[in-house]
């Protein structure tokens, strides 16, 4: 309140004393217009300079990476570590980064790299092939959220840079995983383990850690030394963990931070018009759910019945739900691959809201009455997602299918992340998946690989026969046929109630420069820079 109050006088200050200054002289504007041109172009500063604030939806759970759980978690990672390869935000192309140079055999179950010479970690030693092995050994480590994509890939080392990664099956789009692989330093592995990596993880990317006060602030240091030439452009980055929405929209008006994500249509409108901030809009390629846990919590459960997930699904007004807590700015799902995946399949249409559909299919599954089931849901992860938890939640209970304890679970996002790790959510429970391969391919695994997969709860032969149909199909189109297939499948045996793909709404300072976050709302900050 009073910091409200002191803006409005410091603003009404300024504008009584500029009322009081004589107009400038045709040569001064001249001047000023040749200034602004100049600062126009003027571009990146040629030293790192300046300090960069993000607000974060919440705290992340890690910043080692194999064990960051959401994506929010990965910016951060992203900062301090370089992978093998990149992507390029805009075009979606494959990059070199760690690597230089790649070929793939012909049958697809061997990619040998060559290494980049001349990289340093932000400690000085220097970067080479035992750095590679280290992280996929460091990566299996079972108690990392994704150990499976490590310990299912074997590192043979050819020279000091030049190595030959094997997956243990074929995987069309393992290539482009390989942005996601951050590499670590193999002294500190063998020094310290993952433990250490936890605490003061040391990377080869542009930014170093300095320190993480939990739930107030990483801090990250340019590295100065780094091996783009150049970058990063900003002396500091400081990444602010701010869970109330309210308080991250004040603080991109204020100036306290420079960018915050996950924003609402209404969060985003209200920042329309105001001095300093622009607005950033894009589609995501994001795919929220709720998921039927058939692993463990849900065994036994109604939810083992096919009808009853289909009527759950019937019984909730989607529609509805993005209309009023989205105004209508996200796009109802009908399965787990989007529009921007391959495969695609246009010609099928979401499950529409048919309340009487579910009583009669929940009556056919010998639950007249109904039935009662745990759900839980996640704290400040996702843009209003304990809204949307609540309004499903509703709808199911106007079937008939009551949330035990008259309420849904909500949980702080890091002990919900450990707690679906370790398989102990309800046997209901919402989450979402981004895909940032441009194949549904990752998120299909994750959310459907069984007990092997961290954040999955769902098993089913019949799936793990088309995921591995898929990873080992290497002609586009025959894997379109085989997505569109699995789809249908999926459709008719759902192991999700589908919700929705949203468009995802930022805000940032104008005077931010070379910022571009991508689909996945992953983002890569060695190019930005603040304008004076």
């Amino acid at each position: 309140m009073h910091r409200k109050f002191l803006t409005v006088v410091v603003l009404w200050i300024l504008l009584t004393l500029s009322a009081c200054v004589a107009p400038a002289s045709p040569a001064a504007e001249e001047a000023t217009a040749e200034e602004a041109a100049a600062a126009e172009v003027a571009g990146p500063p040629s030293t790192p300079t300046g300090t960069l604030i993000v607000a974060l939806p919440l705290d992340p759970n890690s910043i080692n990476p194999p064990n960051a759980a959401e994506r929010m978690a990965g910016n951060v990672v992203n900062q301090i570590f370089d992978s093998l390869l990149a992507v390029d935000n805009v075009t979606g192309d494959l990059l070199p980064s760690l690597a230089t140079g790649w070929e793939v055999s012909e049958d697809g179950m061997e990619y040998t790299l060559t290494l980049r010479e001349g990289v340093l970690f932000h400690d000085g030693t220097p970067f080479n092939a035992e750095d590679v092995v280290a992280t996929f050994a460091a990566g299996a480590d079972p108690v990392n959220a994704y150990a499976s994509g490590y310990a299912n890939v074997t590192v043979e080392v050819i020279d000091d840079y030049t190595v030959k990664l094997m997956p243990t099956e074929p995987d069309v789009t393992f290539l482009r995983t390989l942005t996601g692989y951050n590499i670590i330093s193999a002294e500190q592995f063998a020094a310290e383990g993952n433990l250490g990596i936890e605490t003061n993880p040391i990377g080869a990317g542009p930014f170093k850690f300095v320190e993480w006060n939990k739930g107030d602030r990483i801090v990250l240091q340019a590295f100065e030394e780094y091996w783009d030439a150049g970058k990063p452009y900003l002396a500091e980055v400081i990444f602010r963990p701010i869970p109330e929405s309210a308080t991250r929209l004040a603080a991109i008006q204020t100036g306290e931070v420079h960018i915050i994500n996950r924003l609402n249509a209404d969060e985003a409108s209200s920042l329309e018009g105001v001095a300093g901030v622009e607005q950033i809009t894009y589609p995501a390629d994001r795919v929220y759910y709720i998921a039927f846990n058939n692993l463990t919590t849900g065994v036994g459960q109604p939810t083992e019945d096919v009808r009853v997930r289909q009527a759950m699904n019937y019984a909730v007004d989607r529609q509805a739900i993005v209309d009023g807590i989205f105004g209508g700015n996200a796009r109802l799902s009908s399965g787990f691959v989007t529009p921007w995946n391959l495969g695609f399949d246009e010609a099928l249409a979401p499950y529409p809201y048919d309340p009487e559909k579910a009583r009669a299919l929940l009556a056919e599954a010998g639950y007249p009455e109904g039935f009662s089931i745990g759900m839980a849901c996640p704290i400040g992860a996702y843009t209003s997602f304990e809204d949307v938890c609540q309004a499903i939640a509703n709808y199911l209970g106007e079937v008939g299918i009551a949330v035990e304890g008259d309420e849904v679970e909500f949980l702080e996002s890091g002990v919900y992340w450990d707690r679906q790790a370790a398989k102990e959510l309800p046997p209901l429970f919402g989450d979402s998946w981004s895909a940032s391969v441009g194949e549904a391919l990752p998120r299909l695994t994750g959310a459907l690989g069984g007990m092997s997969e961290s954040y999955s709860a769902w098993s089913d032969p019949a799936i793990d026969d088309y995921l591995t149909s898929i990873s080992a199909e290497f002609d586009p189109e025959a894997r379109a046929v085989l997505y569109q297939e699995l789809q249908q499948m999926m459709f008719e045996d759902p192991p999700f109630i589908y919700l929705y793909e949203p468009i995802s709404f930022e805000a940032i300072r104008e005077e931010v420069e070379g910022y571009v976050p991508d689909s996945v709302e992953q983002y890569y900050l060695k190019n930005a820079y603040l304008s004076e």
